[in-house]
């Protein structure tokens, strides 16, 4: 996971995010996306390349899938409105972190995994060490305990499905959510924001046996 990014927040910065797109983009693209002039375009594309999200080649910058996000979750750290940004972003850049901060943690990843019979997906698995994490991303404004409750119930099915059809396989099912203000637990299961994420992988290892783990009988 990158370092938390030390951003100069822009009063634009929020609009900007409708630009952050994969592939290349110029200052006129950018603009042109966001509805704001040439010049504060380009200072908010120099700002991101400053903190190392996305790349620049000569008049073009380049953006990866999950660098939408990474500003994101800076910008809801510098406290700007969750419902402003939550409009720019999209199940793929939750998607597009979370794999990309269990590969940078040494995990094999999968994502959009199908099981069938029932039929069945799951957004992210992460396997290390013997131990799968099967992670269902929530694109959520609000998070209601119910709507929660509901969220894990499932994904513990996902993970039963997941066991049974891997042999000797040991699975822990986790939520990840757009925002919230610590790690919560529901039947065990966590309930962790996108930003402490990469942290609670850190800690995933000691911490194992206060988690819901489902493995084949």
């Amino acid at each position: 996971m990158p370092q938390k990014l030390q951003l100069k927040i822009h009063p634009k910065m929020i609009a900007g995010l409708q630009g952050i797109i994969p592939g290349g983009v110029s200052v006129k693209d950018f603009s042109a996306v966001t509805k704001m002039n040439p010049d504060d375009s380009k200072i908010i594309l120099d700002e991101f390349i400053k903190n190392n999200i996305g790349t620049k080649q000569d008049d073009f910058y380049y953006f990866e899938v999950g660098d939408k996000l990474k500003i994101a979750v800076s910008l809801l750290e510098h406290g700007s409105p969750i419902d402003e940004i939550s409009i720019a972003l999209d199940w793929r850049d939750f998607e597009g972190l979370t794999a990309e901060i269990l590969s940078e943690k040494n995990f094999a990843v999968l994502k959009n995994m199908m099981l069938t019979k029932p039929r069945m997906e799951i957004d992210v698995v992460g396997i290390r060490l013997g131990i799968a994490i099967l992670i269902d991303c929530k694109h959520w404004k609000q998070y209601s305990t119910s709507a929660l409750s509901t969220a894990v119930k499932k994904q513990i099915e996902r993970t039963k499905q997941y066991v049974s059809k891997t042999p000797g396989a040991i699975a822990v099912p986790v939520i990840v959510t757009l925002y919230q203000d610590k790690i919560d637990f529901i039947e065990n299961v966590p309930i962790v924001p996108i930003f402490q994420f990469a942290s609670f992988i850190d800690e995933f290892y000691g911490n194992i046996d206060q988690m819901k783990t489902i493995g084949t009988d």
